[in-house]
């Protein structure tokens, strides 16, 4: 099997997030990792060189593939900050209808800025996918 390219490193959340050349972005970083701590119960941690994650599962696909992911994460990117917090949840549009402007992928929320959703909604959002991801995979690490 294939190495996994993305796997928790020992980088300082801190110091990835001070690197942010955006002022309004790197506040808006910040914040969310208080928000993610607070709704996952597990600390930041660096997964790879750009995804901030919180807990971690070990996944087992069907087809054989398997791997570690974090239970939630987010990455500023130059367009957006990525938001991973949906597996199971993309046809979940009662919540994402109260959210506010964001984009929907798969496995991704996209938003420009905090102020855009409600912090409620996501946090309501990343429980969700938490719990969801806990129980369809159970072994925890």
């Amino acid at each position: 099997m294939a190495e996994q390219k993305t796997q928790p490193t020992t980088q300082s959340v801190k110091a990835f997030l001070e690197n942010v050349e955006d002022e309004k972005v790197k506040a808006d970083c910040f914040e969310l990792v208080r928000i993610m701590e607070k709704a996952t119960g597990y600390p930041a941690k660096m997964w790879g060189t750009a995804i901030v994650g919180f807990g971690q599962y070990h996944y087992k696909y069907d087809s054989g593939h398997e791997g570690d992911a974090c239970l939630a994460g987010f990455s500023p990117r130059k367009q957006n900050i990525s938001l991973y917090v949906m597996p199971g949840f993309a046809d979940n549009t009662t919540l994402l209808d109260k959210l506010g402007k964001h984009k929907a992928a798969k496995g991704c929320l996209y938003i420009k800025k905090l102020a855009d959703i409600d912090q409620s909604v996501l946090t309501q959002l990343i429980k969700q996918s938490v719990d969801y991801l806990k129980n369809k995979y159970p072994e925890q690490s």
